[in-house]
């Protein structure tokens, strides 16, 4: 990967566009304000990308009402983009996660349309993309994250048409038949046709996207390349990345002597359980809490598993409080949670040992190291990363991974025991299967697990990315594309993909 220095005053030759900083304000003991590095799953993807290429990272540093200076942060620039308490709850709060999240992951949940909330999407797009366009050198390159800017590509497109514009969305896009029930559908499109390239999890949310483009727009798709060619010369790609983590990062931290230290504390606070059965997730519908939850309390209510024996650990970050249908889960599992461990739980240990709180990425590498069996088990997801961190983390031979089908990581993921999630005899059936099957067959699936994070780990992604957004922007290189070079993500008319 070309590192491209620090910004200049001639600008940043290199932007991440999202819509968090990367970075959380502290107090430190003597008063001082400090920042430091913020958890989370885009974060911890681009981190080493932004350390490598330097540049500058535009976003929101996560308090409304408020302005705050540039400033300097490991290598590169952070450029904070202000919001207002309005702007959170409305184009957040609202637009981003109450519109387009749930019809993103197959409408889970019923996402609500109200214009003002797009009004304020529109509105805060339009700032992140004048901020972009202020910061950016002469012909640099702009790589924009995730459905919370969908706007920005064709706004900072018209503001500065010598950039080259990636933008790549974390989550599904969802099928012609469920997008367009967006009444601003129009511009989403045009929102992000206005990249010189797209990046998609998965080949079907590519594929989803050009048949959209294709059947709702009057601009002409060449599918053998996947391509849209609009306004003259400019054109944009449409292809699959699928992301994956800095794996030897994890596991060396997995590996460290402090990590093990607490992996040891951990087990003798679980009560030295034969076995640990791990779940890690954000508090979100999205991820089938729910089913999971019910799924391990049938086992142990049918002695399938010995809660004297059999721990189930479940982690649930605390996420989008103020947003009603997160409040309504948190109060589901806290019940359902209850309500195993009073029936089938003994006066010591309860067999659901439940966390709603965060945790420290070394703790959650001290509990994957722990974790016999692994439950990844959302009903929908563009990729989740937690599945690769398991597996980059857990050093035994003997680890299990139990995979939704309906996670992006299922088509890397091959040998994990897949699940779906709706199907709760089916999932109980495949902890079981995790459980019992014969230490050869498992001890051949986490190689062959631990081989494919291993080997495709955060820095391919990024390369393979930005090599293309190179090819296909405004540099001497633009258009090139080979056969090799291009993946299948062919689409057939009236086919519903939704795999993205």
């Amino acid at each position: 990967m070309e590192n491209t220095g620090p910004s200049t005053k001639q600008g940043a030759t290199f932007l991440v566009v999202a819509n968090r900083l990367p970075v959380d304000r502290i107090v430190r003991e003597d008063g001082k304000v400090d920042w430091q590095t913020a958890p989370g799953g885009l974060v911890t993807a681009l981190e080493p990308v932004m350390k490598q290429r330097g540049g500058a990272w535009v976003g929101w540093h996560g308090a409304p009402d408020e302005e705050v200076e540039a400033f300097e942060h490991d290598g590169y620039t952070v450029e904070p983009v202000p919001l207002s308490a309005e702007e959170v709850e409305e184009y957040y709060e609202g637009f981003s996660n109450a519109t387009l999240w749930p019809l993103y992951h197959d409408a889970v949940a019923f996402p609500e349309f109200h214009r003002e909330w797009f009004d304020a999407y529109e509105r805060v797009n339009q700032r992140f993309a004048e901020r972009a366009a202020e910061v950016a050198a002469d012909g640099a390159s702009v790589w924009v994250q995730d459905y919370q800017l969908q706007l920005v590509p064709r706004m900072l497109r018209e503001l500065r048409p010598d950039l080259n514009i990636g933008f790549f969305l974390h989550i599904p896009f969802p099928p012609m038949e469920l997008f367009q029930q967006l009444p601003w559908r129009r511009q989403i499109i045009e929102g992000l046709l206005g990249s010189d390239l797209v990046g998609f999890q998965m080949p079907g949310g590519a594929s989803n996207f050009l048949r959209l483009v294709r059947r709702r727009t009057e601009h002409k798709v060449d599918r053998d390349r996947a391509i849209v060619k609009r306004n003259g010369d400019h054109e944009c790609v449409a292809r699959a990345y699928p992301i994956s983590i800095d794996s030897k990062s994890f596991s060396d931290l997995a590996q460290a002597e402090e990590t093990k230290a607490e992996a040891q504390e951990l087990l003798e606070e679980l009560g030295h359980p034969s076995m640990i059965v791990l779940g890690v997730d954000r508090l979100d519908y999205t991820k089938g809490l729910r089913q999971r939850v019910r799924a391990m309390g049938e086992l142990f209510e049918e002695g399938k598993l010995d809660p004297n024996e059999v721990v189930f650990l479940q982690i649930a970050t605390p996420s989008r409080e103020r947003v009603e249908e997160y409040r309504r889960l948190r109060d589901d599992i806290d019940l359902l949670v209850g309500r195993i461990n009073s029936q089938i739980g003994g006066v010591g240990r309860p067999p659901i040992v439940y966390r709603h709180q965060s945790f420290p990425r070394a703790t959650l590498a001290a509990m994957y190291q722990l974790a016999d069996i692994m439950l990844v088990t959302p009903l929908r997801d563009g990729m989740n990363l937690v599945a690769k961190e398991y597996l980059a983390c857990h050093s035994g031979p003997d680890g299990a991974l139990v995979l939704s089908e309906f996670a992006g990581a299922a088509r890397e993921l091959r040998q994990a025991y897949m699940v779906n999630p709706y199907d709760l005899d089916g999932m109980k059936e495949a902890i079981m299967h995790a459980a019992t099957d014969p230490q050869r067959e498992k001890r051949r699936r986490f190689r062959a697990l631990k081989k494919q994070v291993a080997e495709n780990d955060i820095s391919k992604w990024a390369d393979r990315f930005l090599s293309d957004l190179d090819d296909h922007g405004k540099g001497p290189a633009r258009g090139k594309t080979s056969a090799d070079e291009t993946p299948s993500m062919h689409f057939v008319d009236g086919e519903q993909t939704s795999q993205g």
